[in-house]
């Protein structure tokens, strides 16, 4: 047991390509083969110490798992399994969280849950707890979820920094959201952050993606930490970093604008994987340089020209819809996904034709509204879709009636062209210091005239903790305001959890103040 702990030590010390070298010496060591003997020989009279240790250390060191000796020890552990003490219990349940799922380790993971559940109110070590929280894993039932929380809230005073990072990780394993337990972690790991290394940062983001835990402060703590420290980083590893924020929704300001600088200065790291990656970033956040905007389009622009002859139909179709929401239309690549939209190479059958049908229209739309020939029609086409409005927006119609007074002052469920909607119309007069009736304005069009559009978004439009429009939505926003209109975005969940005065209140700041018309914003379509 001491000979293979020592070597598993040695070992996972070892960089990738090292483990595997010296794997093969291991495996084809005459002494390694007859101490691998004597343990199948010894296995039921080993200590119980001796025995999980032993296991341990086999299975990390990549012996195989269906090999005698590997089961052989796996049910000698189930056998013994009411006599390992707290100790020897976390070390098998770690051993058993790395393992696959066969009929030796399946019996092991139920044993150990039933010993979980009689010992857990003497188990006092954050350490061990956290290891038979990986290794029950989101099968686990939810009233030992529940006890095991309770385990950990109970000793959360003591907890260290170490300890913090893996409890973070194990409450993914286990797909448990305990914020009891998930903010003192957070709060540890903003203070430690300094001290992560960049594996565990984007393991961190995929746990708050897996336990949808949106935790703005500690988000950025980790941004602001790879920002001030951006020039240790390879490009890739920012890359890997800015598309774990992507999935969140999370914006990340600086450190995209520092990592827009990287790729002009140096844009030949960007193979095709790593552009479509940056380009599907930068259009789902709606993230526009502040500064050298023009060139960072370019750049990408041309990085694509680079990679249209090895490009797929599809990633070339995903690449132009990206650049395309951000207001940006690549000419060449345009011109080759016309050509093949032309042939039919596009829609393709099964899951991607919805998908490639929905980005194709996006194109087309930008290509009308975005080019720089179009001007604002005098007169929109517009309808109505139904007198039904949805469940969530019953508050804000009951709104509009008490502030305006009547419901001929307002439309709602407008279908407009190109297949966009909104949710309420309003037009006012040039001042805008007066709502016009609706039926007045249709007989009588007038240009003068200033149409509102309100858009009751759901939170997750919007990037994390902030009223920034993602990608999808600032595209419509933008395109709205082509065809003549003042969008005013709302987050529709906070608008729910006001009073309904608070909310007549609101709307009605920003029906009448400037401040409340929303313009088009800095995109890179003036660049065409």
């Amino acid at each position: 047991t001491n000979s293979l702990t020592v070597a598993w030590r040695l070992f996972k010390s070892l960089s990738e390509e090292q483990q595997r070298y010296e794997k093969q010496l291991i495996f084809e060591h005459p002494a390694f083969v007859k101490l691998c003997q004597q343990l199948l020989r010894d296995a039921r009279r080993m200590t119980r110490g001796d025995l999980v240790f032993s296991l341990h250390a086999l299975v990390n060191l990549g012996v195989p798992q269906n090999t005698l000796l590997v089961q052989t020890l796996a049910r000698v552990c189930q056998e013994k399994l009411n006599h390992l003490d707290n100790r020897c219990i976390s070390v098998l349940a770690t051993t058993v969280a790395g393992m696959d799922k066969d009929k030796n380790v399946s019996a092991l993971q139920a044993g150990l849950q039933l010993l979980v559940e009689q010992r857990i109110s003497s188990i006092r070590d954050i350490f061990i707890l956290q290891n038979l929280m990986k290794c029950l894993g989101k099968n686990a039932p939810v009233f030992l979820k529940k006890k095991l929380e309770m385990a950990v809230v109970r000793e959360i005073d003591g907890l260290t920094f170490p300890n913090a990072l893996r409890m973070f990780l194990a409450l993914a394993a286990m797909n448990y959201c305990s914020l009891p337990i998930l903010n003192p972690c957070s709060k540890k790991i903003q203070e430690n952050v300094h001290d992560v290394p960049f594996r565990q940062l984007i393991l961190i983001l995929e746990a708050c993606h897996a336990l949808q835990y949106r935790n703005v402060k500690l988000l950025s703590a980790l941004a602001d930490y790879v920002n001030s420290t951006a020039y240790l980083w390879d490009k890739r590893q920012i890359i890997l970093f800015l598309s774990a924020c992507e999935t969140l929704g999370f914006q990340p300001t600086e450190l995209l604008d520092v990592f827009a600088e990287k790729v002009t200065e140096d844009p030949d790291f960007l193979n095709l994987k790593n552009l479509l990656i940056v380009l599907r970033v930068y259009s789902r956040l709606n993230h526009v340089p502040r500064v050298q905007k023009h060139l960072f389009f370019e750049t990408l622009h041309s990085c694509l020209n680079k990679c249209l002859p090895q490009i797929s139909n599809t990633e070339l179709l995903k690449a132009v819809y990206s650049l395309g929401i951000l207001g940006y239309l690549p000419h060449h690549a345009l011109d080759e996904l016309l050509q093949k939209d032309s042939k039919g190479e596009l829609i393709l059958s099964g899951d991607l034709k919805e998908q490639n049908t929905v980005m194709l229209r996006c194109v087309k739309t930008c290509m009308e509204l975005d080019s720089p020939s179009f001007t604002k029609p005098a007169f929109v086409l517009t309808e109505n879709l139904s007198s039904l409005l949805s469940f969530n927006l019953r508050k804000a119609q009951e709104a509009l009636i008490e502030l305006l007074g009547d419901e001929n002052m307002f439309r709602q469920n407008v279908r407009l062209p190109y297949r966009y909607h909104i949710d309420f119309e309003i037009r006012m007069d040039s001042d805008r210091k007066k709502v016009l009736p609706i039926a007045a304005t249709d007989d009588h069009p007038d240009s003068r005239v200033q149409r509102l559009a309100f858009l009751f978004a759901p939170v997750s439009a919007f990037c994390l903790g902030t009223t920034h429009p993602q990608g999808k939505l600032a595209m419509k926003k933008r395109h709205l305001n082509k065809l003549g209109y003042h969008v005013i975005l709302i987050q529709n969940k906070k608008f729910q959890e006001m009073k309904n005065e608070d909310a007549v209140e609101f709307l009605k700041r920003k029906i009448y103040s400037e401040d409340g018309f929303s313009f088009p914003e800095a995109t890179v379509q003036d660049n065409n």
